[in-house]
Order: C-alpha cells, then structure tokens, then sequence
C-alpha cells in the first residue's frame, strides 16, 4: 500500500482538467488494450457522425493517442506535463478559460479536418489526441519564449523552439 502513495500524491496534485483528460485517455486506452472496445468505433469519421448519428467520434477521437506502448507513454508525458505547467502558470486560478482553450482548440481542429473531409483532399485523420496535445504545447512553448531548453543534453534552445525540435 505504500508504493501506492507517491502515485496516489501525485495523481491529486494534478490540476483539475489536466487530470481528467488524463484519466480520460488513459480509460479509452486500457479500454482498447482489453478489447472492450474498438478503435474503429471511436475514430472520426464524418459520414458516420452525420449519418448515423455517431456524434460520441467527435470526442473519443480525442481521447485515444495510439495502442498501450512507449509512444502512448511519451505523448501522456509531454501532454501531463505541458498541461500541468501551463494550468499551474498562466491560468492558475482560471480553470474555465483553461478548458475554453482546450475546446477551442477541438473545435479548431474539427473543423481544418473537416475541410479536408468535404473538399475530399487526401489528408485523414483519424485521431486528433495528438493534434490536441501538441496544441497544449504549442501555447505553453509560446507563453514561456524566455525558458531555456536542452535536447538530449546535445543542444540547447528556447521554449519557442520546443514543438519544431519535437516535430523534427
């Protein structure tokens, strides 16, 4: 029961929407990873929200990040961590702007892909958690241009710079 408590700490010292998108991912994940539900039945897909009515895609969406591994790890890791800093820095003690830039940011993405879906442009996809997740970094990486970075400890760079050198 002890090893349990450093988690435990941990867990409830994460501010409110960080925590429970957290948990929300985490759920979807291990829901998948048990096979009690199915990614093809959480992806977004447009025809299907308008035609039958599926309307829950345009959430799960962005709750699944890949299958239980060390890329579902590290996008958890950027994600809780980015998120906590930005919600304990700038918007400590505006937890409803938070998650206003949270759904602005959804319904942001929500609509660039589905440009992409009615103009029948060859770009789909099907999980927008990451996109999600690397705007939460985009705005902290923005909102601290002064934070000092390093890479591997190979080469050092500024907060600005953070989603490039991720993307590279």
């Amino acid at each position: 029961m002890a090893a349990a408590a450093p988690f435990e700490n941990w867990y409830r010292s994460l501010p409110i929407v960080t925590k429970s998108f957290m948990t929300a991912c985490v759920l979807t994940t291990l829901a998948i990873h048990l096979d009690l539900v199915h990614p093809l039945s959480l992806y977004l897909n447009y025809y299907v929200i308008v035609h039958n009515l599926e309307v829950w895609r345009v959430v799960t969406n962005f709750l699944f990040f890949d299958e239980l591994g060390l890329n579902f790890i590290f996008h958890m890791f950027f994600l809780v961590r980015y998120s906590k800093l930005l919600e304990e820095g700038s918007y400590r003690g505006r937890t409803a702007d938070y998650l206003f830039l949270w759904m602005f940011g959804a319904v942001w993405l929500l609509a660039i892909t589905s440009v992409f879906y009615y103009t029948k442009l060859p770009l789909k996809i099907m999980f927008l958690g990451p996109s999600l997740s690397f705007v939460i970094l985009y705005v902290w990486s923005r909102r601290n241009i002064h934070v000092r970075m390093s890479f591997l400890g190979l080469f050092t760079f500024t907060a600005p710079y953070l989603p490039w050198v991720i993307l590279g």
